[in-house]
């Protein structure tokens, strides 16, 4: 189940991650400049953000199942314009349809492993999922960009469109049902409205959402810009471009599941705060290098990936423990929406920061990557101030384990 549920992140991140190598085509073949093409990697992530926030109060309320078949659906309907579209316009509003079914695909997504995956065993269950993200990197934007450079720029969007139908079918014959948090809330029946501003109040909930906020904004500071910033200031050549993203994602799929089992058996903070301060260093370096030879563009790349990407493993479980089971699905759809908006937010900053001189090159990318490094020290500290809110407990337990359960649990409350 894991690994459907990473087929459907692997298509969803896919789209969402092969428009940004295609910076220097688009903006070439659109007449478009920088701050346009931030705009086109924003209309997604700004469109799922809003419509997370609007779906939030009901995604408790339905079959997880259910909810996943009709984003999905709605996702491929997006990726589909996109490879229709002819002008900046259209490309635009396309981006922002793809972006809006696919959030809900993904928090719907971390909400099911939540479910189904236990709290001592969520971090691995997370480096499972988030292994999706570095075969997206290492397999779908090589191959993309290999399509887009062979016939036009329309074709990776095609190709995604195709595996989501395949995908979609999948997810329809072998996902079962995944309504226990709907049994849950049976339990304690409250009003939708009422029980999502329950969650808006909850302290630990907002700061785990900080926590989100200030951990996207330390990573997507450069990611938007950093392919044309590595064509233009690091000068790796255009048709090398795939390279990055294939080493980097092999990086990311062979660390993102020992990442997990490191998080849980060292700790979920321990192990954040030890990739937080290696991809700071790996940010700096890229963000104030100049000219490089491939390799060494390659082996920056790898650690970016790395450790950059990597830290999402425990973080991704840290906020999964803030709330209990019945309030997961709004959480997560919160949290993605949270997500969204910021890396939107901060793609514009991007945007506005970075400017292109007469010869080519970006300049005061190097801001970018002092912002990146001062939002994941903040990240670091939110995350060390969000409360463990779940405590799993097995489903007939002895009387003996049922009381220590109780007892762990009263303490980590406390």
């Amino acid at each position: 189940m894991l690994l459907l549920l990473a087929a459907v992140q692997f298509t969803h991140i896919l789209d969402f991650m092969v428009i940004m190598p295609l910076g220097e085509q688009l903006m070439r073949e659109l007449a478009i400049g920088p701050a346009r093409f931030s705009h086109l990697v924003a209309a997604y992530t700004i469109s799922a953000g809003v419509v997370g926030l609007l779906t939030a109060p009901f995604m408790d309320r339905f079959d997880r199942r259910k909810v996943l078949l009709v984003a999905y659906a709605g996702f491929f309907c997006g990726t589909l314009a996109c490879a229709l579209s002819h002008t900046a316009g259209m490309l635009l509003i396309s981006r922002a349809i793809c972006g809006a079914f696919g959030g809900v695909s993904g928090a719907t997504i971390m909400a099911i492993v939540g479910d189904i995956v236990p709290p001592q065993r969520r971090a691995s269950g997370m480096g499972v999922i988030m292994t999706a993200f570095a075969a997206a990197a290492a397999l779908g934007v090589p191959f993309g960009l290999f399509l887009a450079q062979k016939f036009r720029w329309e074709m990776p969007f095609f190709l995604v469109a195709g595996m989501a139908v395949i995908v979609w079918l999948l997810i329809y014959m072998v996902l079962p049902p995944v309504r226990a948090h709907i049994e849950d809330l049976a339990d304690t029946p409250v009003h939708h409205f009422k029980a999502f501003f329950e969650l808006l109040r909850d302290t630990n909930a907002g700061r785990a959402l900080l926590f989100m906020s200030a951990l996207v904004m330390g990573h997507f500071a450069v990611i938007p810009l950093l392919a044309p910033y590595m064509v233009s200031n690091l000068r790796l050549p255009e048709d090398r471009l795939f390279l990055v993203y294939f080493v980097g994602g092999i990086c990311s799929a062979c660390t993102a599941p020992f990442f997990g089992r490191l998080a849980d058996r060292l700790g979920r903070l321990r192990v954040f705060a030890l990739l937080i301060g290696v991809a700071c260093i790996v940010t700096l370096l890229i963000a104030n290098s100049g000219a490089l030879p491939v390799w060494a563009v390659l082996v920056l790349a790898g650690l970016f990936f790395t450790f950059a990407s990597g830290r999402f493993v425990p973080g991704q479980a840290i906020l999964s423990l803030a709330v209990p089971s019945k309030q997961r699905g709004s959480f997560m759809s919160l949290t993605s929406c949270t997500r969204d908006l910021t890396s939107g937010v901060t793609s514009g900053l991007g945007g506005w920061i970075v400017t292109k001189a007469p010869d080519g090159r970006l300049l005061h990318f190097d801001r970018l990557g002092w912002i990146a490094v001062g939002m994941s020290l903040v990240s670091l500290w939110l995350a060390s101030r969000v409360q463990v809110r779940e405590v799993h407990r097995p489903s007939r337990p002895e009387p003996a384990a049922k009381i220590a359960i109780d007892a762990v649990a009263g303490n980590e409350l406390s």
